[in-house]
């Protein structure tokens, strides 16, 4: 049964908003995630670097935002498949009620994953 998933979801949807505009040196990942720190410490938006949800999951951000609790992983380059177990693992702890993939691999997401509201931003849309 799906929960109530309007606050995660608009939650969700304006991060993605906000990172959607972002322009990232995505030439080295950690480059680009030491850009997103800064920019999201500029923007007031609270964020815990590297979260430690498990000895395995540990999402590059985990952002707040409207009290949602949100699993941000960066990806310049990978595989999707691993991309999305990932995600899946970090959906499977209640740390995290939505999550969002901030990618330059060009790839879709279902729009829940183990019932959490998920979306991918691409990286290379503010360039355009």
């Amino acid at each position: 049964m799906m929960t109530d998933l309007l606050p995660s979801t608009r939650a969700l949807g304006r991060l993605a908003d906000f990172l959607s505009r972002l322009r990232l040196d995505m030439a080295q990942e950690k480059r680009a995630q030491g850009e997103l720190e800064q920019l999201l410490t500029t923007a007031g938006i609270a964020f815990e670097r590297e979260k430690r949800l498990s000895a395995k999951d540990i999402p590059d951000f985990l952002v707040t935002l409207d009290g949602v609790r949100i699993a941000v992983e960066m990806k310049t380059r990978a595989r999707r498949m691993a991309i999305f177990r990932q995600l899946e693992r970090y959906a499977e702890h209640g740390e995290v009620d939505a999550l969002l993939l901030f990618t330059g691999t060009a790839m879709g997401l279902p729009p829940a994953i183990n019932n959490k509201p998920a979306c991918v931003v691409s990286m290379g849309a503010a360039w355009l």
